[in-house]
């Protein structure tokens, strides 16, 4: 596994853009076997996530060409088969999306039970009840997931809980159904809407993404289209907290601020300076920060995926600071990594209780998913001291250059690969 050897006590400081969303990239992509006609998306970040899954559309016959970095044609006439490789769909949790697309346009998918992030339990019953309301035939065997039906039918369905992936699948299964469909209890997500804008560009007919009820009235067949995916919310936040954990000035260029209310409205209860800007927002983390109580929840509510980010922030503020996971169960397998570096945090079931305003020291530490692996990466940047931070292909899956644009601002970061004989940064420790 590669390495990042950080060196903490810099400010940051400077201009960065945001990439495109890793979280609606991986939605729209599985939409392309939809269509038959040339498919041209634009603004996808450059991650292993995004590269595993246009592999499983290659894999499966989808020709694709790139146009430019971050721009990819695809061309969806005929697929090979029904069933995504094993060693690719372990790889990442939306390779399930393939279920909802696959049936939709062949009527039958055969679906390894995918890998990603290990944050607790996260069933798919919600998914698999959707596709049986519509019609769909389920069996589960030996890690197989198989769908069969001979049409999908439009169904009213409620999710008994929000869930974004549940939402993505029942949208890709609904949009070639017979008849009409109605999601009730949805999420609503900017990746949400940023698909249905991309199956709409296709031809599809969706209304009230954004909303808790979607209502989709089935197409017999779906066209080409060219999308630009929306920026990425996380990717942004992640900056204006790294701009305020290190006491920098940051401008996050080409950002939805819209997206961020809830971090927006956090940080300056914290007492970081925010402006905001029509597409762009500047962040100083200067001053004297103040402790909080936060408690996240599904979108416009504080993203579960900054979380991590944000106990770091806490650890700097004097006095006592609160968490409350509202989301995934194992939220908190970072806190064990920020104690080696100093954090005094206490974890009683979903609640997080941190004893704020001493200095984090360097230490080596173990990124154990992507947002952990990216708030350990921040909290090295704050220590005193070097900080190694293994296991960081976790931070690859989810974000485009991470530490080339943290050097970027200031920040001194070396990654140093398996081999030891190639690194790269942008400023040597």
């Amino acid at each position: 596994m590669d390495k990042l050897i950080i060196r903490g006590g810099q400010r940051l400081s400077g201009k960065v853009k945001v990439s495109g969303s890793k979280n609606a990239a991986v939605a729209i992509l599985p939409a392309v076997v939809l269509s038959q006609d040339k498919l041209t998306l634009h603004n996808l970040p450059d991650i292993t996530d995004v590269h595993t899954m246009v592999s499983i559309l290659e894999d499966l016959g989808v020709p694709i060409r790139r146009r430019g970095a971050n721009s990819i044609e695809f061309r969806p006439s005929m697929l090979r088969g029904y069933t995504p490789p094993y060693d690719l769909v372990k790889k990442m949790r939306a390779s399930y999306y393939l279920m909802g697309s696959l049936l939709a346009r062949y009527g039958r998918a055969e679906v390894p039970i995918p890998g990603g992030c290990d944050l607790g339990p996260r069933p798919i019953d919600q998914h698999l009840k959707g596709f049986a309301a519509m019609g769909a035939n389920i069996e589960i065997e030996r890690g197989l997931i198989s769908l069969s039906a001979n049409r999908l039918r439009g169904a009213h369905i409620y999710l008994d809980v929000v869930s974004v992936g549940a939402t993505v699948n029942l949208m890709l299964a609904a949009v070639m159904a017979e008849g009409k469909t109605v999601l009730e209890n949805v999420a609503k997500e900017p990746e949400i809407v940023d698909l249905a804008n991309f199956l709409n560009a296709m031809g599809a007919s969706i209304k009230g993404a954004g909303t808790d009820v979607i209502r989709i009235t089935g197409v017999s067949e779906l066209g080409g289209a060219e999308h630009v995916v929306i920026p990425d919310r996380i990717e942004a936040g992640t900056f204006m907290l790294a701009a305020a954990i290190t006491g920098g000035d940051v401008v996050i260029d080409e950002v939805i601020p819209k997206h961020l209310e809830a971090v927006l409205a956090k940080l300056r209860e914290v007492g970081v300076d925010v402006e905001v800007e029509p597409e762009r927002i500047r962040v100083r983390g200067m001053g004297e920060l103040e402790p909080v109580d936060l408690k996240t929840f599904p979108y416009p509510g504080f993203p579960t995926d900054l979380q991590p980010l944000m106990m770091v922030l806490l650890t700097a503020a004097r006095g006592t600071s609160v968490i409350t996971e509202n989301v995934f169960d194992g939220r908190f397998r970072h806190v064990d990594e920020l104690k080696r570096m100093g954090a005094r945090i206490k974890v009683e079931g979903r609640t997080a209780i941190i004893e704020g305003g001493e200095p984090l020291s360097g230490a080596p530490v173990t990124a154990t998913d992507l947002r952990a692996g990216a708030a350990l990466l921040l909290a090295g940047l704050a220590a005193q001291g070097e900080t190694v931070l293994s296991d960081v292909e976790h931070i690859y899956r989810g974000y485009d250059h991470l530490e080339e644009k943290l050097a970027g601002l200031g920040g001194f970061i070396r990654r140093e690969r398996r081999d030891h004989y190639r690194a790269r940064s942008r400023k040597p420790v």
